[in-house]
């Protein structure tokens, strides 16, 4: 199973960004997902978490209300839009599939490479 993240890049602070992750070889749609980040020098921590229907998302403090994560079904796609960004988000984000809904990584299994984003002030 691959996952590959996208869309990251250099952005300025209030600008926004869409990450996607795609799927080979796994159909998305049984799973939830989560995107996680990692800072330079910090621990990964967890961003946004979708239910396998889209039903239910969870969120950290941190990002509630600038992010928005999705999900498309048909397109095997999991996606989170970013808005109103701020240097602290400057991350590796990454995508993950999981069991259930949930910001501990013990809950997801398949991990994605990340994408860089960086958010300059």
């Amino acid at each position: 199973v691959q996952l590959q993240a996208s869309g990251g890049g250099l952005v300025q602070a209030g600008g926004s960004l869409r990450l996607a992750c795609a799927a080979s070889e796994r159909t998305l749609s049984k799973y939830a997902m989560g995107w996680f980040r990692q800072a330079p020098g910090k621990e990964r921590e967890f961003v946004a978490a979708i239910s396998w229907s889209g039903g239910s998302t969870a969120y950290a403090e941190s990002v509630k209300g600038r992010f928005t994560i999705s999900r498309d079904n048909v397109k095997n796609s999991l996606y989170l839009r970013m808005n109103s960004l701020k240097p602290e988000d400057t991350a590796v984000y990454y995508c993950a599939t999981g069991s259930v809904v949930g910001g501990k990584e013990s809950l997801y299994d398949y991990w994605g490479q990340g994408t860089l984003v960086t958010v300059s002030s």
